[in-house]
């Protein structure tokens, strides 16, 4: 039944300055809210995260915007909605869309979308893009993405994006890797990459924070994202990235209790990292490990970089983390080459992910 618009009200969450605050129950709701969507919509509890981890990324508003509204019938929260946008990335904003399925029945989800595209409009942003997640055995009726890679189940989610004139442009994949099996085959990839990388490829790894002479080299692997990562047809701003800003991000990190490996591969004759791998966690040692970023830049493609960087890393890992039961991470479908490393090493799919995007006139 849909609720009319009366009974409905939408209100933008506050930051608060910690979660002792009196004004933090809205904060703390909005997060416990997402987990329990990402848990009804994927059938995995992989993508679980703490207040703790999540307010130091909501309160530095330095490098992007981070705004979250609320929907409420009554005193009952029954959605919400985040828009988050780069300051110095001028052209798209994403949206995160959060409803149980006992509520899409109440027109909550297209009251949170109107009122983010608005948002959206007033900041001047040209593009809006969002993400579903999927269960990994897809349903009797599916999607498939304009890149022509996977496919996702069609859902109240979805169907409510298309009727807003949103296109699904990508579809990644979720897969998982058990840090409790037996680490030989990734023992032997590694060595075998390492041989492949040869002399002019080093290994190099730290925790969070970055060390300061690997700032600069790192800040420009990370710009690389946004340039180097298969995209499809999704409009990504290129980011810019120096060592201020790498600090800024590590703070956040570190800020909510997270530990943070870097395994990255420098090019000796330049002195450039050429590839990096990222594993995150947060202070629940037995909690599920994320990793964030994995690239190998297009120039140093073809020495098995990827390969190296992410057995370094689950290797070391083992150490850091030994209590963690998984690893989680997201791949665009039509990246073979990484999917494959994946693959190798013993992920397996553990849900999808659809990409859609939505032009604004």
């Amino acid at each position: 039944m849909t609720l009319p618009t009366a009974e409905l009200t939408i209100t933008e969450v506050a930051v608060p300055a910690s979660l002792d605050d009196a004004d933090a129950a809205d904060f703390i709701a909005a997060v416990a809210l997402n987990n329990a969507v990402c848990l009804a919509d994927s059938g995995v509890d992989d993508y679980e995260r703490t207040a703790a981890e999540m307010l130091p990324m909501w309160k530095d508003r330095t490098d992007h915007v981070h705004r979250t509204f609320i929907a409420r019938a009554g005193d009952s929260i029954i959605g919400a909605i985040s828009l988050y946008c780069g300051i110095a990335e001028p052209t798209s904003a994403e949206v995160d869309l959060m409803v149980l399925p006992e509520h899409w029945s109440t027109g909550v989800g297209q009251a949170l979308l109107d009122h983010a595209e608005q948002e959206a409009r007033l900041q001047g942003r040209r593009v809006l893009q969002a993400w579903t997640l999927h269960p990994a055995v897809p349903g009797s009726s599916t999607l498939a993405p304009k890149t022509g890679w996977g496919v996702i189940s069609s859902s109240p989610h979805t169907r409510l994006l298309e009727q807003n004139g949103f296109t699904l442009e990508q579809v990644e994949r979720s897969s998982g890797f058990d840090l409790q099996a037996n680490p030989s085959t990734v023992e032997q990839m590694l060595s075998e990459a390492i041989a492949a990388a040869g002399p002019d490829y080093r290994l190099v790894e730290w925790n969070l924070p970055t060390p300061p002479e690997q700032r600069d080299g790192y800040a420009w692997a990370l710009s690389r994202m946004s340039t180097d990562a298969p995209s499809g047809d999704l409009e990504i701003d290129e980011e810019t990235w120096d060592a201020a800003r790498i600090a800024r991000r590590d703070a956040r990190i570190i800020g909510g209790g997270q530990t943070m490996s870097v395994a990255a591969v420098e090019h000796v004759p330049t002195g450039t990292l050429a590839a990096f791998n990222e594993l995150v966690i947060g202070e629940d040692p037995t909690g599920v490990t994320h990793q964030y970023c994995t690239l190998v830049l297009k120039e140093h493609r073809g020495h098995r970089l990827g390969q190296l960087v992410k057995c370094a890393n689950v290797m070391r890992w083992r150490g850091i983390a030994p209590a963690s039961p998984r690893i989680s991470t997201f791949n665009a479908e039509e990246n073979r080459p990484m999917l494959d490393i994946n693959e190798a090493m013993g992920f397996v799919p553990r849900a999808y992910a659809g990409a859609w995007q939505k032009r604004l006139d």
